[in-house]
């Protein structure tokens, strides 16, 4: 884990206490793709699977830490980060420990957030994070966040 990897998710486990709870783990940042590690047993359901309201929160949290990181590299810390809309769909169950993997949208979107930022204080940008079965490639959860950056 680098020094970026492991200030988030301390700052993750002070300013939203839930992770602890969840078990959510920070495992990577690299090449603008954040990896975040939700283990099942904290949030087992009664089917033996992963919890949707957990599923939901790691896609929100990997949405919300990815903006977080690419804000502090762009410079940027005077801005505070809301989900402003999410929708998400559950084509697979997660029966085992899960990897939140959000992407970084196109430059020109980033670029385009970033000016609209600088000009008005406030700008949205869609993230997609998707999670997989730790021990799988198949996409079991496909979440779109709006993020919302304001000053």
């Amino acid at each position: 884990m680098n020094n970026q990897s492991h200030a988030l998710e301390q700052l993750l486990h002070h300013d939203i206490p839930l992770t602890r709870e969840m078990g959510v783990k920070v495992l990577s940042w690299h090449q603008h793709q954040l990896r975040l590690h939700l283990p099942l047993q904290p949030n087992i359901n009664h089917k033996s699977t992963m919890f949707g309201g957990s599923l939901y929160c790691g896609a929100v949290l990997a949405g919300w830490g990815w903006m977080h990181l690419r804000l502090r590299e762009a410079g940027i810390e005077n801005g505070h980060i809301v989900i402003q809309e999410g929708q998400i769909s559950y084509p697979l169950p997660v029966t085992a420990d899960a990897i939140a993997i959000c992407e970084a949208p196109d430059d020109r979107l980033w670029e385009k957030f970033l000016r609209t930022y600088e000009r008005h204080g406030r700008a949205r940008l869609t993230l997609p994070t998707h999670i997989v079965n730790q021990n799988s490639d198949d996409v079991a959860v496909k979440f779109n966040g709006q993020f919302v950056l304001h000053r």
